[in-house]
């Protein structure tokens, strides 16, 4: 029986230095809930031809990843988005649907540079940070056959 889902909790982001190759990346085991915003801005090609319809097309495209962690010092994960964020660096992301050598996983590799990283203290769980990581340079989209 093939599965017909995916489920967040088997997807995978990996980190690793700026500009590493995917095979050097460590997988994030730190990582909470992740969401992956993939948006395009918009050129209006509206020509009189089109019949008073406005035309509209995709030019750059934008990646980020916003996800949440367990404030956790000396986690490698951690410390490196950290690090990234408190030097104005850059840090490589993998952000997957799965393990990277699986079949059919797929996500955006490339520099990602920390824009967010906000600390979150609920009475009544543990310590968070929200981390928003956008891309800096792309690198390629990962489909693993």
């Amino acid at each position: 029986m093939s599965q017909e889902f995916l489920l967040g909790m088997n997807a995978k982001i990996y980190q690793g230095a700026a500009g590493g190759a995917l095979a050097t990346l460590t997988e994030m085991a730190n990582v909470k809930d992740v969401t992956l915003s993939l948006e395009a801005g918009e050129a209006d090609v509206t020509t009189r031809a089109n019949q008073g319809w406005r035309a509209t097309a995709p030019t750059l495209r934008e990646c980020t990843a916003e996800f949440e962690m367990l404030w956790k010092p000396g986690d490698a994960g951690f410390d490196a988005v950290k690090t990234a964020f408190l030097t104005s660096g850059s840090i490589r992301l993998a952000v997957l649907t799965g393990d990277r050598a699986a079949s059919g996983t797929e996500g955006p590799l490339g520099d990602f540079s920390i824009t967010n990283f906000s600390r979150n203290e609920p009475l009544e769980e543990g310590v968070t940070v929200s981390v928003t990581a956008k891309l800096a340079v792309f690198a390629e989209w990962v489909e693993v056959a």
